[in-house]
């Protein structure tokens, strides 16, 4: 994910209009869709496939210490966990929900009022289509630039439904807020000596959202919602705006299904974090499947660092001996790495900075 002005994208169909005519067609799919071959057999698992994190139990000074082991258990093994009693009120959720719901009905015209530009992944549309010839994923997508709030493009942000740029605005800072303290016990987990450390790195907090829509397709088995990847960015967290899921972590070389908890947000590792705490956690590769016949939506919340920032192992954690696995980069620099990796699946931006 991105702060700066990238390389041109090109357009191409609109997959939730595209999807409302050729589901009920006897039409063949078109060829540029068609994954089956990564699409293919799936090992599935419930929501305690991928380990559960309980923040009220962290800020809780009688279960602090027990439940920080299970958070760096899996921060360090998984780089995904379901984190509960988070504290986001519920109206929150709800209104997010209802409006990001609301926006993906609005007609395809009114829409596109919000369509990205070529040279930006900000706005309504696909980002990260390079070729004419590149697969293409079974998805529409919203992504905004959200905080700091000088870095919007009021272009890009729905005027409808009317009480949209509230809801995200509420549910902003309440995913600031989880991520700050899930950053202090991270930094606690990797023995840093000062908590605030991670904090003070991403001066700021800079979010950025990225809604996703994905129709069903009635020959789900032969694309893909989402392309593999990893995130370049610290720390993540997925609201699932409806009950349908669709999200895959590799895990022992397999795709697996991720079956959100009621109530929990999904929360993974990025690639910045991977890097600082030198390869202690892991920023790991997912993925997103599309139902046959029930429409997905989710809600990304990106932390990201400053484009000045310089990424590097962190020296704390190179102390008596300690070898670092990455180089330092700058982060402007490494979202270059990331974006020439198109998108790919490929974690190949990080064979460069690899000692």
């Amino acid at each position: 994910m991105a702060h700066e002005k990238l390389g041109g994208f090109l357009a191409v169909p609109n997959v939730q209009e595209l999807a409302l005519t050729w589901n009920g067609s006897g039409e063949q799919l078109p060829e540029r869709y068609i994954r089956t071959e990564e699409a293919g057999a799936v090992e599935s698992i419930a929501g305690s496939g991928i380990p559960v994190v309980d923040l009220g139990m962290l800020l809780d000074p009688a279960s602090s210490a027990e439940e920080l082991a299970v958070l760096g258990a899996a921060c360090q093994h998984s780089g995904f966990f379901q984190l509960i009693n988070h504290g986001v009120p519920d109206e929150v959720i709800h209104d997010i929900r209802r409006d990001i719901t609301e926006f993906f009905k609005l007609p395809l015209e009114a829409k596109k009022v919000h369509a990205q530009l070529p040279d930006r992944v900000e706005g309504y549309g696909q980002a990260f289509v390079f070729s004419e010839t590149q697969k293409l994923d079974w998805a529409d997508m919203l992504y905004l630039m959200v905080r700091p709030t000088e870095s919007r493009n009021a272009r890009f942000w729905p005027a409808q439904p009317p009480s949209f740029t509230d809801s995200v605005d509420k549910f902003s800072a309440e995913a600031a807020r989880v991520a700050s303290s899930l950053l202090r016990f991270m930094a606690a987990d990797m023995g840093l000596e000062q908590p605030e450390r991670l904090l003070e790195m991403f001066a700021g907090q800079p979010q950025t959202m990225r809604v996703t829509y994905y129709p069903p397709c009635r020959e789900a088995n032969k694309v893909i919602g989402l392309s593999p990847h990893s995130d370049a960015t610290y720390l993540n967290l997925l609201l699932h705006v409806n009950e349908v899921q669709g999200l895959q972590i590799k895990k022992d070389g397999k795709w697996v299904s991720v079956d959100p908890m009621d109530g929990a947000l999904v929360v993974n590792i990025g690639d910045i974090l991977e890097i600082l705490s030198n390869g202690r956690y892991k920023s790991i590769e997912h993925r997103a499947v599309v139902h046959p016949d029930k429409e997905r939506i989710s809600a990304a919340m990106f932390h990201q660092p400053c484009p000045n920032t310089t990424v590097g192992p962190l020296p704390e954690l190179l102390k008596n001996g300690g070898r670092a696995r990455y180089k330092s980069v700058d982060y402007a620099e490494y979202m270059k790495l990331f974006f020439s990796a198109k998108f790919d699946g490929l974690k190949s931006h990080f064979d460069g900075l690899r000692i």
